[in-house]
């Protein structure tokens, strides 16, 4: 028998041809620049009609201008304070109460504690109530109809003179209690620094990330802790930016305090009934009289609130360059 021939093998399925890439092109190793190159803004620049570039430089010009007067009458009362607030300046100015009238010397001490006393009132009443309504704003109420009430409400307040919020508390507190007293001025300080605080600490903790509150409510944290352990430490600085801000407001108020506290040219007894010295009503009586020695303390006390709220501003503008590093 024959041997069986072989079968031929099959044939095998052409591949399609890879086309090959193309070739890198070559730029050249430096390339001519035009002389002066038009941005596309200087085109449109230049296609705006003259008239409307007229009335541009117009514009800006105006804005320089008032910018440059502000400051002119700005620098012009902060330079006559410092002249006539610094002739003023005496060791017995911080030591001496203030002088009887047409009396000589003298110092506005029990005006400076007074103030120290009062304020401090009303920071202290403020900085909870301020904080806490805020926190519950931000954190509970939101967008709620009770909320934007409050929201509301706290707007009025803020806007309101601060003469309606002294007769306010003359009302409350000094008719029944049968006369002045430094308690009614610093609930009345009290009343006007709250809504600075409010609004403050509730965009202060706005600014704070979600993520932060999601992780603690991940952990199991109830919302209480989450606000106390990771939302008011992350808005720690702004809160203290807001507590400062009102506390600059309220340094200077005299309108609540002439019907809150008045004035005493001695110093106050420890149970802050009967008038209180302070310095902005002091500031107000004797830049009024006809004494010199009365108008020479006037300016020196209101070099010292002027010094004082500069002081406060600048430290609370630090704190807010803190937030907005972060």
């Amino acid at each position: 028998m024959d041997a069986p021939t072989p079968s031929a093998p099959a044939p095998q399925a052409a591949v399609p041809a890879v086309p090959a890439s193309p070739a890198p092109q070559a730029y050249p190793a430096q390339q001519a620049l035009p002389a002066q190159q038009v941005l596309p803004a200087q085109q449109a620049w230049g296609r705006v009609r003259a008239g409307r570039r007229t009335a541009d430089r117009l514009l800006i010009l105006l804005c320089t201008a008032a910018t440059f007067l502000g400051a002119l009458v700005l620098g012009s009362i902060l330079l006559m304070l410092i002249i006539e607030g610094l002739r003023g300046l005496s060791p017995a100015l911080f030591t001496e109460v203030t002088p009887g009238p047409g009396s000589e010397g003298g110092g506005i001490a029990n005006a400076i504690l007074g103030s120290l006393v009062m304020t401090l009132i009303g920071i202290v009443v403020a900085t909870p109530v301020g904080v806490l309504a805020g926190t519950y704003l931000a954190e509970y109420g939101r967008t709620s109809g009770l909320a934007n009430l409050i929201r509301f409400l706290n707007d009025i307040l803020l806007s309101a003179p601060s003469i309606l919020i002294g007769l306010f508390v003359y009302t409350l507190m000094v008719r029944p209690m049968g006369g002045y007293s430094g308690w009614a001025g610093g609930v009345a300080l009290a009343i006007i620094a709250t809504p600075v605080i409010v609004r403050t600490t509730e965009d202060m903790l706005r600014l704070v990330p979600g993520a932060l509150r999601e992780a603690g409510a991940a952990l199991g944290a109830p919302a209480s802790i989450v606000i106390r352990q990771v939302t008011w430490r992350a808005a720690q600085s702004g809160i203290v930016t807001g507590i400062l801000l009102a506390l600059a407001r309220i340094a200077g108020e005299t309108a609540p305090l002439l019907f809150t506290a008045l004035n005493n040219n001695s110093w106050f007894s420890p149970n802050l009934m009967g008038g209180v010295a302070n310095l902005p009503v002091m500031i107000y009586q004797f830049a009024l009289s006809p004494y010199e020695n009365w108008r020479q303390l006037a300016w020196a006390g209101a070099l010292l609130i002027t010094a004082t709220i500069l002081g406060l501003s600048i430290t609370a503008r630090f704190f807010l360059r803190g937030v907005k590093a972060r």
